[in-house]
């Protein structure tokens, strides 16, 4: 049930505050699909689902706001009964996450190179901090941009810096035609391809590579899509079977990700395949390849960098999972921590260790 008053919001408070005087710490849980995403989970476990609804929405504006325990299947039927849908398509995982936990974690879909990544869609936020304060950040309008950045900055915290108690989004109107084609290409003609077309003016809304076939899809006006289409080849894919595909895509349902070690490298999108075991599963244009079952001993690490990227450990026992900080920007983040959480009680270690 969506909460009614303040008093929830009032509780969360008190439990922070004593937690915060007696250094206990607290482990923020929405409703816990990515319970294994991150470093580690420490602390006593603060619920987060009660506190939920829509707050406001507003189709004209392309704005939403809503509480931190709202489902994210919550706003998206809402948005898909306005013709409207979240840019940034966050993943599910196979259940159901709720706006704050979507927020904290910043992950996003196929189309974030073509639409944005989820910091590019947070417009303001609430945040409860260590010291029980209620802080408000950025607007809940496009055009308004005051505290905009520490808005953004809650995206990816994995909740280290507070509890995220509401977020207002932009949100986009559905494309007017979407269609997928697929090519027969190898992993690097692919990427080269992905590569030129997106130097084009051709409406993009995703590009992805997996068993020697390329997926391209096309989203927006018909003429454009159309054009574009004979621009690019390929075999149209049934409407159905195209969405079935991308949503397995963006929610990681596809064979890849249910092995039990699995690398995420984020790469520069033109550069060359990586000399790792396996062929890879790649998204984004070329900008993130996935490497699945790749055997202990190998330095996955020692070649993203090499790519001028980063490596990520999302399933398996690598330490650290996330790619290790730079000290410049260790520093930032510990200074940041020290700002909104001076006694380390928000999940602690679970963005970096130590933090």
């Amino acid at each position: 049930m969506a909460a009614t008053d303040g008093s929830i919001l009032e509780q969360w408070r008190a439990r922070i505050l004593a937690a915060a005087a007696a250094r206990t710490p607290l482990r923020l849980r929405g409703a816990g699909t990515k319970d294994f995403y991150g470093e580690r989970l420490a602390g006593e476990i603060l619920e987060l689902r009660e506190w939920r609804g829509v707050v406001s929405y507003e189709p004209s504006e392309l704005v939403i706001t809503a509480r931190c325990g709202t489902p994210l299947s919550q706003i998206e039927s809402e948005l898909a009964a306005r013709g409207q849908f979240l840019g940034f398509e966050p993943p599910a995982f196979g259940a159901d996450p709720t706006l704050g936990g979507v927020i904290a974690a910043g992950l996003s879909g196929p189309r974030r190179p073509y639409a944005g990544a989820a910091r590019d869609y947070v417009l303001g936020a609430r945040l409860l901090t260590a010291g029980g304060e209620a802080l408000r950040f950025g607007g809940e309008v496009i055009k308004n941009v005051a505290g905009f950045d520490v808005s953004r900055l809650l995206c990816g915290s994995l909740g280290v810096l507070g509890v995220i108690t509401e977020v207002s989004l932009k949100v986009l109107p559905r494309p007017r035609l979407e269609k997928t084609l697929r090519l027969e290409l190898s992993a690097p003609a692919a990427v080269e391809s992905f590569n030129r077309w997106a130097a084009l003016p051709l409406p993009l809304s995703g590009a992805a590579w997996w068993q020697g076939a390329a997926m391209v899809r096309l989203s927006g006006a018909p003429a454009a899509v159309r054009a574009a289409r004979e621009h690019i080849g390929g075999e149209i894919v049934e409407a159905a079977a195209a969405g079935e595909w991308w949503e397995a895509l963006r929610h990681c349902r596809l064979p890849p990700f249910s092995g039990t070690v699995l690398w995420r490298l984020s790469v520069p999108p033109a550069a060359d395949p990586l000399p790792l075991p396996g062929q890879p599963l790649i998204d984004w244009g070329g900008a993130l390849r996935w490497y699945a079952e790749v055997p202990a001993g190998v330095a996955v690490r020692d070649f993203a960098v090499a790519a001028g990227g980063t490596a990520l450990c999302w399933r398996g026992t690598a330490a650290p999972r996330f790619h290790p900080l730079s000290p410049a920007v260790a520093r930032l983040h510990q200074r940041l921590k020290e700002r909104f959480d001076p006694h380390g009680i928000f999940n602690p270690g679970r963005l970096v260790a130590g933090l």
